[in-house]
Formats: structure tokens, C-alpha cells, sequence
């Protein structure tokens, strides 16, 4: 039997029986309106590709369909309509399935390699959708795979009653939010929807092309109820803190198996410099930067981070501070440490094609007499009451501590009894007490470090009867953060001078307040989050 005859008679068995692949055969067939790509795979993947659209409308794993019939899968809310195309490719020996769709602005790819059960994506734009985020969503049945991971229910918002928006619920006397299936870039390894017997995931290899930095976080995964929602977000306006970048988001794969969860070691999309992607540039092309970060003291993580109006790296720096970056596109790029999260030094550095270039960075954070400090200098709200939880669920939760308003004590109080967050008329102001042996002769500082704002709130502190004057607002990022488990936004770090006199010897007594120009409700009112606050001399 041909092959052709073969996939012809494949192509007529899978439209009589429901697309369900009757033995693997490697390939794609036209069936109507749809492509009919087949991985040939032992644990047998056929998917069916839109002519007309690009949605993918029909996932079947292992004889199982697992798309939704409500929506496709497919890039942002669908490309409405594209011109498609699909051919067969060797690289290396072996055999590919390369599906492009292309509209004005974006090209989309789907590969598929034989024997795997995977389909290997990028999308290449030059410019950003009309919705304002770049994603791929695979809508898949809840039936099938009702289930979340890593982060379980805390985004299953099935048989939920929003609370805030249409994307925070109450679900069984619990919030819940897609957006509380986050991880940072950084930390991104897989995240998967699922059931005992298959799991259907994404791995991002690298997020060059999306913007926020090491840090940043989106979201992952969702039972909705119609529809288990998988994505792979690589830009969106949710905390945006830096511009879109445009050329070739990825590679990104989805993947099928049975019980077992794939790791990125285990994904190599080297092929990919085979295949004529655009904007795809092989590890050839690259560079990198290595070299020594210093000065982070060892309770801390060093990360370095590159960035460019064209692409985003980072790493982490090993407990000597050794590092090397990712395979990097050639360009300069500006080169940041931070210790955790919290900024230290910022340099320039330029990356040439099949070159290390080092670069050693050495932290900037200035030395001083602490007469007390809450919290490290870590970029995040950790060990402050409800940074255990609040990524993973509203402020609102009944599982939550209560928000105060608190006081803390210096020297007595636990970490938990100062809040991660303030908020404009609900838990402020916070209070802290403290006891000097003496006054300090000269004038003195209290720096408030933050980590992100909402509604342009910040901080005003009285340092016993004394008013700094009130800070100007921060830059306005125009997304709500705590409530949807968002902490990095700018860092914004506030020092206010204390005058000689103001301190005494004996109690002393500090409180902070959020101020603003705006209100809102509850939980929505302007709000900040704290990473360190510190008194200090010198």
C-alpha cells in the first residue's frame, strides 16, 4: 500500500469513527475544512487543524478526545481567520509535521515529530494583538481533565460566584482566581491539567521575547467549568511593568502523556533552526555572558537579569556567585543583580555571536547603622502576616489572617505581626514601637522599601509628632495586583529624613498609613505592599 493510499483510508477511518486513530500512521491528510495531523506515536496523537482559522478543534490522545467543542485552542481569542498551510519536513533524519498560520501580524507554528506526543509551538508577531496579550489557550473538557497542577484548586473556579471582576470566585467557601496559578519565569518548569490516567501540559523553554522580567508571573491553568483552560501567557497587560516585545515568542510545547509529568530537561528544540521558523535564531547565532556576582550576602539568591528592547535573560548565580547566562541574542543589553528580588546593581553589557563575554557585578547596596529593620532587603513581602498565602488565594479569604490594623513591637513582636500589605482605609495605619538607649545626635532615615502599588498608593509615615512630607505617586501600573496574588511591580523604595531631635531615648513610636488620591472597595482600595521597612544613621 502507498503511502498516500494509506493516509487516504487512515484519513476516511478517522472521519468515520470519530477521528479515533486506528493504527499510527505518521502524517496529515485534508479532511473538509480541517487538517488531520497524526504523531504517529505509540501512545497515539491525532489532532485536526482549522483551514480556515488556525483553531485546533479536535485533540484525540490515546483514542480520548480531550477538546472542548465549545471554543478551539488556539493563540489569544483566535486569529478569526489565517491562511494555513502544513507540509512534511526532515531535519537530522527525522521526520516533522510543520502546520504555519499567517495573518498580517502573526505567524503561527504547530510541529509535530514522529513518535511524539507532543506539539512544538512558536509564534512570531510584529505587532501585539488588538486584545492586548499574547497567549495560547487550549480549551480542553473538564471531564477528561478536571484537575491542576502544580498548584491544585487554588484556580478551579468551577461552580464559583465572582467576587471581584469575573475572574476572583467563591467557590465552597474559598477564593479563587486563574490567576492564582502562577509561577514566576524563573521558577517555570510545568504546569499541566489532568486526570489519573493523562496529563496534558506546557513547558516554556525560554521567555525571551515576553516582557516582566525574572520575576514576573501569569497565568497558567484553569478549570472553568465549560472548559479546562492550559495556556502558555507570553505577554499581557496583567502588571505590566515594561513594553511588549515583538519577533518570535518560543519554542513552547504542549505535551500528552499518561501519568507522568514532563520536565524542561527533558525538551530539546534544537530542531527547530531546521524547520525555516522566522525570527528563530540558533544556538550558533548566540552568545553568552559569564562571570562573577558579588556582594549578596549567602541568605540571599543572586539573580542576574539582561534586558533589551528585543529579549529578556536571566540566571542564577551559584553560592560562589558563578554564573553564565542562557544562549543570548546578540545585542547590549542592560545587566541587573538583585539579592532575591531587590535591585543592587545595574550595568551594560554587550553579547557577540559565538562568544562568552564576561562580566563580573558586584552589588551597590550602601552599608549603615540599623537601629531596627523588619523584613530583608529580598524584593518580596516574606514573613510578613499573609505572604504565605496570599499568592494562592483573595485577600478576603476566610483562611487568611486577620489584616489588622496591627502593631508591631521592636524586639518582641514575630514577623507575622506586621502586614504584607497596606491598604487605604482598611488595615492602616500599621504601628511600630521601639525603644532607643539614646537618641541619635544627627539626623536619622526611615526607608520604606516596596514591592508593588495599586491605585498610586504609598506611604506616609509620623515618626512620633513629626510629618515628612507625603511622597509623590509612583508610577502607575494599571492592573490590580494583591488581589489577583500579584507582588512585583516597580520596588518602589522610600527614605524619609528624621530630623535630629524628632528621635528620643526611651519609647519611640511609628506609624504608616497609605495615601492616595483614589478609593475603591475594600480590598481594591489603594493599597502597597512592603518588602523592608528600617530606621538607620550613617
Amino acid at each position: 500500500m502507498t503511502m498516500s493510499l494509506k493516509m487516504l483510508l487512515h484519513s476516511l477511518l478517522l472521519a468515520v469513527y470519530g477521528f479515533t486513530s486506528v493504527f499510527a500512521a505518521f502524517g496529515f491528510t485534508k479532511s473538509g475544512d480541517n487538517y488531520v495531523i497524526d504523531a504517529g506515536s505509540s501512545n497515539a496523537l491525532v489532532f485536526q487543524v482549522s483551514s480556515k482559522s488556525c483553531d485546533i478543534n479536535s485533540i484525540l490522545y490515546r483514542g480520548t478526545q480531550l477538546q472542548y467543542s465549545g471554543k478551539g485552542s488556539h493563540i489569544s481569542s483566535g486569529l478569526g481567520t489565517a491562511t494555513v498551510s502544513v507540509s512534511q519536513v526532515t531535519v537530522s533524519g527525522t521526520s516533522y509535521i510543520k502546520v504555519t498560520c499567517v495573518t498580517s501580524t502573526l505567524t503561527q507554528y504547530m510541529v509535530v515529530a514522529q513518535g511524539v506526543s507532543n506539539i512544538y509551538m512558536a509564534t512570531y508577531i510584529t505587532a501585539e494583538p488588538a486584545i492586548g496579550e499574547l497567549r495560547f489557550i487550549a480549551r480542553l473538557l473538564p471531564s477528561v481533565l478536571p484537575s491542576e497542577y502544580p498548584y491544585g484548586s487554588a484556580s478551579t473556579t468551577d461552580g464559583g460566584t465572582a467576587i471581584e471582576g469575573s475572574d476572583v470566585f467563591l467557590v465552597n467557601g474559598q477564593t479563587r482566581s486563574k490567576f492564582y496559578s502562577s509561577t514566576r519565569f524563573i521558577d517555570e518548569n510545568v504546569h499541566c491539567v489532568n486526570s489519573d490516567t493523562i496529563h496534558a501540559c506546557i513547558l516554556t523553554p525560554q521567555q525571551e521575547s515576553s516582557s516582566g522580567g525574572p520575576f514576573f508571573r501569569d497565568i497558567d491553568t484553569n478549570n472553568a467549568g465549560d472548559s479546562t483552560n492550559l495556556y502558555n501567557y507570553m505577554n499581557s497587560g496583567h502588571v505590566q511593568t515594561e513594553a511588549f516585545r515583538t519577533g518570535l515568542h518560543g519554542p513552547y510545547v504542549m505535551t500528552f502523556s499518561r501519568d507522568g509529568i514532563p520536565t524542561l530537561k527533558s525538551i530539546d528544540t534544537s530542531f527547530f533552526s531546521g524547520l525555516s521558523i522566522q525570527g528563530y535564531v540558533a544556538a550558533s547565532g548566540r552568545g553568552t555572558v559569564t562571570g562573577t556576582a558579588s556582594g549578596v550576602g549567602s541568605s540571599f539568591t543572586p539573580v542576574v537579569h539582561w534586558y533589551n528592547s528585543a529579549a529578556q535573560y536571566w540566571t542564577k548565580a551559584s553560592s560562589s556567585g558563578a554564573f553564565t547566562s542562557p544562549a543570548m541574542k546578540p545585542g547590549t543589553y542592560t545587566m541587573v543583580l538583585y539579592q532575591t528580588e531587590f535591585k543592587v546593581a545595574s550595568q551594560s553589557v554587550t553579547v557577540s555571536a559565538g562568544k562568552a563575554t564576561k562580566s563580573d557585578i558586584k552589588s551597590t547596596l550602601a552599608s549603615h547603622t540599623s537601629l531596627f529593620k523588619i523584613g530583608e532587603y529580598d524584593g518580596q513581602p516574606t514573613g510578613f502576616r499573609n505572604a504565605d498565602k496570599f499568592q494562592r488565594m483573595h485577600p478576603s479569604d476566610s483562611r487568611m489572617s486577620s489584616w489588622g490594623p496591627l502593631t508591631y513591637t521592636v524586639g518582641s513582636s514575630a514577623l507575622t505581626d506586621f502586614p504584607m500589605a497596606l491598604f487605604k482605609g482598611v488595615n492602616d495605619p500599621v504601628t511600630i514601637k521601639f525603644t532607643l538607649a539614646s537618641a541619635p545626635s544627627g539626623t536619622a532615615t526611615f526607608r520604606i522599601a516596596t514591592t508593588l502599588s495599586f491605585a498610586g498608593a504609598r506611604p506616609q509615615p509620623k515618626i512620633n509628632s513629626y510629618s515628612p512630607a507625603a511622597p509623590a505617586a509612583p508610577t502607575k501600573i494599571d492592573s490590580r495586583g494583591v488581589t489577583r496574588g500579584a507582588y512585583r511591580g516597580f520596588g518602589e523604595v522610600y527614605d524619609f529624613s528624621i530630623p535630629a531631635g524628632t528621635l528620643v531615648k526611651g519609647s519611640n513610636t511609628i506609624t504608616i498609613s497609605a495615601i492616595s488620591g483614589s478609593s475603591g472597595d475594600t480590598f481594591l482600595n489603594p493599597n502597597f505592599i512592603f518588602d523592608t521597612v528600617e530606621l538607620f544613621t550613617g
